[in-house]
């Protein structure tokens, strides 16, 4: 039933630009007799053209991750209140994305600054190609603005880091040794009812593994205190844990292909990919150069236009 979804998806949406094709051919006949008017014509033509550019855009992910959910990991860097009031900026920003698409997004762990802003925040988004956008959105963003929490009123940069990794399902099959496997226990903190502080419902999972390309061992850890039932908070990890050891093996795959791609710019950890400048109102993508000075439609969730972007330069093979 889901691969007939995702080939219905197909057809449908050829069938639409076909049909819009068609009557922007109509409207032109129709503008010749004098039927139609110039504008009435150009919203014919936008019409199609967004229909085709949204289908041309579907057609950049065609990697297996990309139809799966996705996994977001906001760490706020160096830089105190600051820094981690930028990470609520952009968790903020990212909720407003999802909902708009009509995406399903669950907090699986929160971490709130000592003053404002957060520490961390991981997000479980479950949708129709939501790896397959959001991977864009891996690596640094950068912030410079005049910040309220500094006295002087002096411009601060600060930067923080987001990680995104496919959200596996039950059609990807993960072997996880129960032996390198360790939890710990402890009492979730934050809103959810007298029980969540009383319980120790949230879990912290320990993973040791042995890095092929290394050889040296190495730990995931990964904390869930999303449920108040510590069952489904240790079901949940071990999900978010199975998505993280995909993308291990995904990272494995593209490095055998390197050659292949060659030309294809790289997404690794300590790159800058955007810059948001709020004093000059601009939010410039360095990977493709694509700019807005539309900074609150951004922090609104307004970005799919660099999500094209990038997935127009860095998504076909």
């Amino acid at each position: 039933m889901k691969k007939l979804r995702e080939l219905k998806s197909w057809v449908t949406s050829f069938n639409e630009v076909n049909a819009a094709v068609e009557d922007l051919i109509v409207a032109e006949e129709f503008l010749k007799e004098e039927m139609l008017t110039e504008n009435e014509v150009e919203e014919s033509f936008q019409h199609a053209l967004k229909l085709i550019e949204d289908l041309e855009l579907k057609n950049m992910l065609r990697r297996e991750e990309d139809k799966l959910g996705a996994v977001i990991k906001i760490v706020a860097g160096a830089g105190g209140t600051e820094a981690q009031d930028w990470a609520n900026m952009l968790y903020r920003m990212y909720m407003r994305w999802c909902e708009n698409q009509g995406y399903k997004c669950e907090v699986t762990n929160y971490q709130e600054g000592d003053e404002a802003g957060i520490k961390t925040v991981t997000m479980q988004i479950e949708g129709d190609m939501a790896y397959g956008y959001l991977k864009s959105e891996n690596g640094v963003h950068r912030l410079v603005r005049v910040s309220p929490f500094n006295a002087q009123g002096k411009r601060m940069t600060s930067f923080t880091s987001v990680f995104v990794v496919p959200l596996v399902d039950d059609t990807i099959e993960i072997e996880i040794n129960p032996a390198n496997l360790t939890w710990d226990t402890f009492r979730s903190s934050g809103a959810g009812g007298q029980n969540v502080n009383k319980v120790e419902t949230g879990v912290r999972l320990h993973y040791k593994y042995k890095d092929e390309t290394t050889g040296k061992m190495e730990e995931i850890v990964i904390e869930n205190t999303e449920s108040r039932s510590q069952f489904g908070n240790k079901d949940n990890a071990l999900r978010l844990l199975k998505s993280q050891l995909y993308e291990i093996e995904l990272e494995k795959r593209r490095a055998e292909t390197a050659k292949i791609e060659s030309g294809k710019k790289k997404i690794e950890w300590g790159s800058q990919i955007r810059s948001y400048v709020f004093d000059d109102r601009r939010v410039k993508d360095h990977r493709t150069n694509y700019q807005t000075s539309n900074v609150q439609g951004v922090m609104d969730g307004d970005i799919d236009d660099f999500i094209k972007a990038y997935l127009m330069e860095f998504g076909e093979e």
